[in-house]
């Protein structure tokens, strides 16, 4: 009897404990934020996207496929559509293409801001040119939206901030705080010629940034689940990336004569070994942040569980792991992409060899991945090898609390109110990755609202953009400029 009475009283604490945290799971969404003023740039604003959507500035992994002459059109453009940017700001290149524009500000207490973007695109695949409602390179218009490769990935951004700065100095706007606006020509390619250049000549001046803003987020329309008011999703960090190859090599020989294992049946066994143990699930890689944003606007049941993820992380976590999308925020990702082996169906193959792509949480590296590969498979008939071709470092995890999110955050409920407001892990990589060490607060989020079905497109068929959405960028970046002055 004195058992279920102290279970009773325990279990009395425990729904008091779960009550309490929940009633002081306070909302962190900025209220009473006033709408700012239009930005009126009319139809000709859509007219130089449209220009600029028609030069194929498609980047290549191979240099020499790039058609550079597409470049220097994009280049000169811009110096054509933009007069008082090109009058009133400091211009830089690097590596020919890549971008660097600053507008002095009139206080150099006050640390610089960079936003970036990037405006090359990655090709239409052959083939899949007739499946688009408008050709990618046409800049057509079609019910509202404008479609085109680069409406979503990023030249929207590019040619939204430009914007936004060339109606700014219309109107005489002076910033007290310097503006940075960096364009990188190889983002879809690594960005080693463009970000990584701007970004190390940054560091070699010794600048110190307040906030840093790239694509990686978005304005999600169709929320997200538990919640059904948009969300917009701020990066406050980015996974690492790494291929790895795994190889066995054998004698070969006759078909007929088959050893135990061949060397495709030693790599196949290592890759199944890995996905049968994938790494860790963890909570605390930017999923934390991002649950004490959203979970306050969550239903009751919903929020009792963010309140107390002490008790009730194995749960989340669970429910996460079912989609591939949360799946993946939880944990790095195991990911077999290429299998090489074999020439002849009765020819043992002498060797063989799997390519695998890991995306790495925060708080692993490179390093531990390979070490975690190693005791999983053990087996030193296995060579591991890291491609070098490209390989990137998680990022740090930036700070909600900082004065560049509070200032995006801002920004959001002005331009989009009803949105809910959240930090998140970016699950791609952006050039934000290479400005880590002239900024520790970096942040990821383009003003564009889209749905599951929007983000589909984004690399793919009919990538579009609606009219209303390029405007509200506009008026976004412009926003932004004017509350980051304090």
């Amino acid at each position: 009897m004195k058992r279920l009475r102290w279970l009773g009283l325990g279990l009395v604490v425990l729904l008091v404990v779960l009550l309490v945290n929940t009633f002081r799971f306070s909302s962190k969404q900025l209220t009473d934020v006033p709408p700012p003023p239009a930005v009126s740039v009319g139809d000709s604003a859509v007219i130089r996207l449209v220009k600029a959507l028609q030069l194929r500035t498609v980047s290549f992994s191979n240099y020499a496929l790039t058609d550079t002459t597409q470049f220097e059109q994009f280049l000169s453009l811009l110096q054509q559509s933009f007069p008082r940017i090109h009058r009133q700001l400091k211009r830089e290149t690097f590596n020919r293409y890549g971008l660097l524009y600053e507008w002095e500000g009139s206080n150099p207490a006050l640390k610089p801001v960079l936003l970036m973007g990037h405006y090359d695109v990655v090709p239409v695949i052959q083939g899949t040119q007739k499946l688009w409602k408008r050709p990618p390179f046409a800049g057509l218009v079609e019910g509202g939206f404008l479609y085109g490769r680069g409406t979503l990935d990023d030249k929207s951004s590019v040619l939204a901030q430009l914007e936004a700065v060339e109606w700014l100095l219309k109107t005489g706007f002076q910033p007290q705080r310097t503006i940075l606006l960096a364009y990188g020509q190889d983002e879809e390619v690594t960005g080693f010629r463009g970000a990584q250049t701007i970004a190390a000549e940054l560091e070699r001046r010794k600048m110190s940034l307040e906030y840093v803003l790239d694509e990686g987020g978005i304005l999600k329309t169709d929320g997200i689940p538990g919640l059904s008011k948009p969300v917009a999703l701020i990066g406050i960090g980015e996974k690492g990336y790494a291929s790895i190859e795994l190889t066995a090599v054998s004698k070969g020989g006759h078909s007929s004569m088959p050893p135990r294992q061949t060397a495709i049946g030693l790599v196949a066994e290592a890759v199944s070994k890995l996905e049968k143990k994938p790494f860790p699930a963890r909570l605390d890689a930017g999923l934390d942040q991002m649950f004490t944003y959203i979970g306050p606007e969550m239903p009751l049941g919903q929020r009792i569980l963010f309140a107390n993820r002490w008790l009730f992380a194995p749960l989340i976590t669970r429910i996460m792991a079912q989609s591939n999308s949360g799946n993946a925020a939880l944990r790095t990702t195991t990911a077999p992409t290429i299998f090489q082996a074999g020439v002849k169906d009765n020819v043992l193959p002498i060797d063989a060899t799997a390519t695998i792509n890991f995306r790495i949480l925060p708080g692993e590296t490179v390093e531990t991945v390979v070490e975690r590969i190693k005791e999983i498979i053990d087996d030193e008939r296995i060579q591991i090898k890291v491609l070098q071709k490209f390989v990137s470092q998680p990022s740090p995890v930036s700070d909600p609390k900082a004065l560049g999110f509070e200032r995006i955050h801002q920004t959001i409920k002005g331009v989009f109110p009803g949105t809910i407001v959240t930090p998140y892990l970016t699950l791609g990589g952006t050039d934000a990755r290479f400005y880590a060490r002239v900024c520790p607060q970096i942040f990821r989020f383009s003003p564009t609202p889209m749905t599951d079905e929007d983000t589909q497109r984004v690399h793919g068929t009919n990538e579009r953009i609606s009219l209303t959405d390029y405007q509200n960028m506009i008026r976004f970046y412009a926003t932004l400029i004017r509350n980051s002055q304090s």
